[in-house]
């Protein structure tokens, strides 16, 4: 995997720090709080602001759009969501370009709990239900000017050339077993043959794993990370099924989301979730936990 592209802008406690006095009006002690950054992604950092609060900005030109789609975005399907009892970050404010820093950025609630991806597996089964009721308050109709994604939510036809590629280097590198290889090729071609999404976009997360779910144990706490927000095939986020859960939690997240989605919809999930695993297995041996996830979700998805 290559390595981290380098920040297109120096994000220090200096900056952060002159950036949070522009919230001053809502939250006036913003730029006096204990100030930590808790996280650096290839696309943006977070700053934890004092015990309840946390700032997110982009590092990167090309990843200024996401924060604008959290921020257009989240106040029209945070509420549903966050109904359910499971919240979502949504802006607390929204920072605009300035001449001390050129992209949007926003202040985000800051969610007390651990990583999905640090809770085992088997012990994110309770985590089922609540997760099934979330995703059914998001997956609400989408006006037609909902973000973009090239990505998520698309028809699979529109990935095979790079899932195909992803194939071929898995069996070339023999970096898992041929029969683990045969069962992902053979989910992924299932869902690719079935039935497409033939009913009108849906919102989807368009992101969704255990890294982007905070818990206590086995209490699913909320859903963050929105930037990759977009609308259509609700079969992309239900890949968590296989990506987050062992076959008894896939079967009560399936079970509580009866009648919902239609077997076909199901067939796709699973495709995503063979796809979406082969790429965790190619490009995260720089991450260990990703790189892990990777791994269980080839055998998830191999166990049908």
């Amino acid at each position: 995997m290559p390595d981290k592209p380098a920040a297109e802008v120096l994000i220090d406690e200096a900056l952060v720090r002159t950036l949070l006095a522009q919230a001053g009006a809502m939250i006036p002690d913003a730029a006096s709080r204990a100030l930590v950054k808790t996280s650096e992604g290839w696309d943006s950092e977070v700053w934890r602001i004092g015990d309840d609060l946390a700032v997110r900005l982009p590092r990167r030109a090309v990843a200024a759009p996401l924060v604008l789609h959290e921020q257009r975005s989240l106040p029209v399907i945070g509420p549903r969501v966050e109904a359910t009892g499971i919240r979502v970050p949504l802006p607390v404010f929204a920072g605009s370009p300035s001449s001390e820093y050129p992209w949007h950025w926003s202040i985000v609630p800051w969610f007390e709990g651990a990583p999905g991806l640090h809770v085992a597996r088997a012990q994110r089964t309770g985590w089922a239900e609540s997760l099934a009721a979330a995703l059914a308050a998001l997956h609400a109709p989408a006006p037609a000017d909902h973000p973009v994604n090239p990505f998520s939510g698309v028809p699979l036809s529109h990935r095979a050339p790079q899932v195909g590629e992803r194939i071929a280097l898995l069996r070339r590198t023999r970096t898992l077993a041929p029969g683990a290889i045969d069962a992902l090729e053979a989910a992924w071609q299932a869902g690719v043959d079935t039935a497409p999404w033939s009913r009108p976009p849906v919102w989807i997360h368009g992101d969704l794993h255990p890294g982007n779910l905070v818990a206590d144990g086995g209490r699913l706490i909320a859903i963050i990370d929105f930037g990759d927000v977009t609308a259509g095939d609700p079969a992309y986020d239900l890949s968590v099924a296989w990506l987050a859960f062992d076959a008894d939690g896939r079967s009560r997240f399936s079970s509580a989301l009866d009648g919902r989605y239609d077997a076909a919809t199901w067939v796709r999930a699973r495709a995503w979730a063979a796809a979406i695993a082969m790429m965790l297995v190619v490009h995260s041996d720089d991450d260990p936990d990703y790189s892990a996830l990777g791994v269980e979700s080839v055998s998830e998805v191999s166990r049908g």
